[in-house]
């Protein structure tokens, strides 16, 4: 059993916050255990919640077609969230449910050491910026987007791009040209 399987199967007994009540299905992510690139989103959402897989609702057609405009394949990369069950309705995640769930998201970085690490949306890009140290005035993924930070760990360089969620190309379809275009700096950094 990998590294990866044994922190699915803690996953699977997870009850530390109270969305493991509502939940159908736990999203532990998926993709390439070696990726060099990472992608975290906020939490699962209905389609996801439904499978137990990342990203496969509408925002997951659009995440799918903004990879290929990179010559990337969902193989390729490792994608999940930072919450590991879907908060009711969709809300936003709590900082308590955030503090309590992201330890697996943690983990799973300490395991597939990306090179790259892009997070999808307000709530990634909050965590794993101030993870990494990088504090800032610009919180807001409207300032941040196709930015590239790099993070110097004790043995090697993170380089951290936060993106917008892939679902602002839904409410906003102009957006999804500021999305491929962030997409491209992930390209150029491979």
């Amino acid at each position: 059993m990998t590294e990866l399987e044994k922190l699915k199967e803690q996953l699977l007994k997870c009850k530390r916050c109270s969305l493991h009540e509502t939940k159908q299905n736990y999203v532990f992510g998926e993709g390439n255990p070696n990726a060099d690139v990472l992608f975290i989103g906020e939490a699962p959402g209905a389609n996801e919640d439904k499978t137990g897989k990342p990203f496969i609702g509408t925002a997951g057609k659009v995440f799918t077609e903004l990879l290929a405009s990179i010559d990337l394949k969902r193989e390729d990369i490792f994608i999940t969230n930072i919450l590991k069950c879907r908060p009711p309705k969709n809300r936003n995640p709590t900082n308590n449910e955030i503090d309590l769930c992201t330890n697996f998201l943690l983990q799973q970085i300490d395991i597939i050491k990306p090179k790259v690490i892009c997070t999808l949306g307000n709530f990634a890009s909050a965590f794993i910026l101030k993870r990494y140290g990088l504090n800032n005035e610009m919180n807001a993924i409207n300032k941040l987007h196709g930015k590239l930070f790099k993070v110097k760990t004790l043995f090697e360089t993170i380089k951290i791009i936060p993106l917008y969620h892939p679902m602002v190309a839904i409410y906003t379809p102009d957006m999804k040209k500021f999305l491929l275009e962030d997409f491209q700096v992930i390209k150029n950094e491979l």
